[in-house]
This record gives C-alpha cells, structure tokens and sequence, in this order.
C-alpha cells in the first residue's frame, strides 16, 4: 500500500465521518416535529439537504446509519384482529389441503381485510378463485358481521357465468369468516 492512499483513506473516513454526522443532526431536527416518519419518507425530505452539502448516500446507507445510532422507527404492531379462530362454532376439516386446481370455478377461497379511514374502518370480504387468481366477489362492510362476508359470497355466486358444480368453498376458522356462508353456497347451487 502506497503511503499516498494510507493517507486518502483517513481523509475518507473523516470526510464520510463529517457527513454522517451533518445527516444525523438534520435527522434529529425533522425528528422534532415528526417522531413516527419512517425512512423512506425521511430519506425523501433529506434528499435536497444531501445535494445542497454535496453528501452521496443512498437510501440504504441512510438506514444503515439511522439502525447504526438507534433512530430507525420500529413499525407498530397490527392491533386489528379479523380472524378470531376460538369460537364454539363446528371447525370444518381442511379440504384443500395439497389440493391444486386444475379449472376455474373449482375452488374458492374467502378473506376479509379491513381499510382504516378517518371514521374508522372498513371491512372488504372477498372470494376468490384459486385457478384463476381473480377475485369473483366482494362486498364492503363497516362492520365484520358474519352477513357481510354471505353479501361476498353471494355477489360471486351470482356473477358466475360458468356452473358452481362440486365447488369447494374455503375461508380460514375465523368466526367472522364464511362458515355460515358455507351453508348458504349450497343452498343457492340447489
């Protein structure tokens, strides 16, 4: 090694060094006024401070230093809990287990997912069909009643343009899923 770059590599460190630190206070200024801003977004508001100091760092060095000298926000843990799976109602054996469609209108599978608004939340129940992916029905709900996910199911059963014959249709074990659904499948297929 060159005595030329042992010393370039000093100044290096020391100028990457004065950089991080110009970064890290600039940091902990928008941190004063938004204290849950995640990286991305904190990345996005630094990027004129980086080009008006003249500082080269991308975003994953960013994060590195921010995880480096603990200021990385920790996401929040999901509070919202749509599947509640110890209920009284009978649990219904699995049966798609290794199960892999070969056609469209073979199995469907139903979920519900929740929106947050300023109000609240929405709730979308949804079936769809495994083969295919596309999703054959929904409904959206401000509640997460049993009728609402049998609105989905409905919607799909209805729109169906091809036969419903030996239609399998899954949903988890959630109470609020579409055990009752389920029955009433059936008994529109009749």
């Amino acid at each position: 090694m060159t005595r030329q770059s042992y010393y370039q590599h000093f100044w290096q460190q020391e100028a990457v060094g004065f950089e991080q630190e110009l970064v890290l206070k600039e940091v902990l200024r928008i941190r004063l006024t938004h204290r849950r801003m995640g990286g991305r977004k904190l990345y996005e508001l630094l990027e004129p401070f980086m080009l008006e100091h003249h500082i080269k760092m991308g975003r994953d060095a960013l994060f590195d230093l921010l995880v480096a000298n603990n200021l990385l926000i920790k996401r929040r843990k999901r509070k919202i809990h749509t599947t509640q799976s110890f209920h009284w109602l009978r649990k219904y054996p699995n049966l798609i287990r290794d199960m892999r469609p070969s056609q469209p209108n073979q199995l469907w599978v139903s979920d519900i997912t929740y929106w947050k608004i300023t109000s609240g939340h929405l709730y979308i129940s949804f079936v769809t069909d495994a083969y295919s992916h596309k999703i054959v029905g929904y409904h959206v709900a401000d509640t997460l009643e049993s009728i609402e996910t049998i609105k989905a199911l409905s919607v799909a059963i209805e729109e169906s343009t091809k036969p419903l014959k030996n239609l399998i249709h899954h949903s988890d074990r959630g109470y609020n899923t579409v055990h009752q659904a389920m029955f009433h499948c059936y008994e529109s297929m009749e």
